[in-house]
């Protein structure tokens, strides 16, 4: 593994050990690299909406919560700036989801990530863009390094 991907890692794990959000929705946090991060979830009952499919909000969170977990990735703290989302197949109760996201764009200051949803056998249900914001602040300390 390399500094970079070492470092990715730890970032990963502090910035998880604080996520209520993503843990709460069932959400799992597959691998992480430079740049990189790929979560998983799976669509429970309480996920679908009034048409029996799973409710959008719930794929932009797990394509937002891989965003954060790319761009956050370089020990920089990085925020969102705006994102959007095409939805482009159904997704089904019992769809195992996985979130890909890849930074594209990593200037001092903005970036640009896109992360690709698929369901089982690489389907691709959703591709998100977001536009991130980096901070003067890193997320793991040299201490904590």
């Amino acid at each position: 593994m390399s500094d970079r991907d070492s470092m990715a890692r730890k970032c990963a794990d502090t910035l998880w050990g604080q996520d209520r959000a993503s843990q709460s929705m069932g959400m799992v946090l597959e691998a992480v690299r430079d740049g990189v991060a790929r979560l998983s979830l799976k669509v429970g009952p309480h996920m679908v909406n009034g048409h029996g499919i799973c409710h959008g909000g719930i794929i932009f969170s797990l394509a937002d919560s891989a965003f954060a977990f790319a761009c956050n990735s370089q020990n920089r703290v990085s925020l969102g700036g705006s994102c959007s989302i095409e939805f482009l197949r159904p997704v089904q109760l019992g769809d195992e989801l996985i979130a890909t996201a890849r930074v594209l764009h990593q200037g001092n200051r903005s970036g640009i990530c896109d992360v690709t949803v698929t369901a089982q056998e690489q389907t691709v249900v959703a591709h998100f863009r977001g536009r991130f914001r980096r901070l003067d602040a890193a997320i793991v300390t040299e201490d904590a390094a």
